[in-house]
């Protein structure tokens, strides 16, 4: 979002982010101009170098969304990832700038040593940046910025979800620093088509619309699925969940998925493939957390295959119906398969 919308005021940056820029369809770019953006996080550089990646890149202005515990391949506990950000922050020059998502509990306590400006950004007021009469909906969301008590301006943009809104809300707070107007800021948040893999529909068959989210930590799978909710209200969520990454398929997070899929109408989860080097008792079970899903009241179902989940989707779905499939891999390219049976199952008419 950075990157395109500094491209967008014509400052020709360079970046290198995590995800495929729809508005260039790559996620690099060696810029002409003065900036240049990196989405970076505190997983490890290399199999050479276990240290984070984030300390190579030495920022001048940093954004810090949120520090929880993650890579369980990496860190052996939360403290071990807050040890991380610390040195994140230690390097901050003094002229620098952090930006922080200080409704985060773990983000505040460490910014709190920052040998730089803070600008601190949330839903509450007294932040430098707040959001304000926040809208969400099918086409996106909108809301005021507030800077300092003061309202910024207003913008929208095509991602729904209050965590949309305050992602962008960050961005604003770095565009307002290196000197962008309210109306520039406004008008290229307005142009920005998102990042393929987040919320990312890829295509509609029957009225059925298929969704395609990176969304695999606990957090995220909640937020992405809360935004869908309140971005299609009124019809059915369907929630296919593949958990692949390390930490996910250990049970460090097997009781936090249980609270984060209550958005949805129904959940299914496949079985992930088997993480080998951690010990049984120590491993992710879908079948484990499709019961606890049960138990709490939620439509919860679980497969070995995807060919299994496909066969099971084509015999629920239904005209309007919402396939958010969240996995951080192909999964086994389910959405293109799942495509092809909706067309199978709702012809067009010619």
């Amino acid at each position: 979002m950075l990157a395109t919308m500094l491209y967008g005021a014509g400052y020709e940056p360079g970046f290198m982010i995590g995800g495929i820029v729809q508005a260039f369809g790559r996620n690099f770019r060696v810029g002409d101009g003065p900036f240049f953006v990196v989405e970076g996080d505190e997983y490890d550089t290399a199999f050479f170098d276990k240290g984070p990646k984030f300390l190579h890149y030495r920022p001048h202005i940093a954004i810090i969304t949120s520090i929880e515990f993650d890579h369980a391949d990496i860190y052996a506990d939360l403290e071990a990832v807050k040890n991380s950000f610390r040195k994140l922050i230690a390097i901050m020059p003094a002229d620098g700038c952090l930006v922080a998502h200080l409704d985060d509990p773990v983000v505040k306590e460490l910014v709190a040593a920052a040998p730089c400006q803070v600008v601190g950004y949330g839903q509450i007021p007294e932040y430098d940046w707040c959001l304000s009469d926040v809208s969400c909906a099918r086409g996106g969301s909108s809301f005021v910025a507030m800077h300092r008590g003061k309202a910024f301006g207003s913008f929208t943009t095509v991602m729904p979800g209050r965590h949309n809104c305050l992602n962008s809300l960050a961005v604003i707070a770095v565009l307002e620093r290196l000197g962008l107007a309210p109306d520039v800021i406004a008008r290229e948040l307005q142009l920005f088509t998102g990042v393929r893999r987040r919320q990312e529909v890829r295509g509609v068959v029957g009225g059925v619309t298929v969704i395609d989210d990176f969304a695999h930590h606990p957090t995220a799978v909640r937020e992405t699925l809360a935004a869908l909710r309140t971005a299609y209200d009124g019809q059915r969520l369907l929630a296919v969940f593949e958990p692949r990454t390390n930490s996910s398929r250990r049970r460090v997070f097997q009781q936090d998925y249980l609270s984060v899929f209550d958005a949805a109408d129904v959940v299914v989860v496949k079985e992930p493939d088997v993480l080998t080097s951690v010990p049984e008792d120590q491993r992710f079970s879908a079948k484990e957390l499709v019961a606890g899903l049960q138990v709490r009241g939620v439509d919860g179902h679980y497969f070995p295959n995807t060919d299994r989940i496909l066969d099971y989707l084509s015999a629920i779905m239904r005209p309007y119906d919402v396939v958010a499939i969240l996995s951080n891999g192909g999964f086994d390219n389910i959405h293109e398969h799942l495509l092809h049976k909706l067309d199978q199952l709702f012809p067009s008419k010619k």
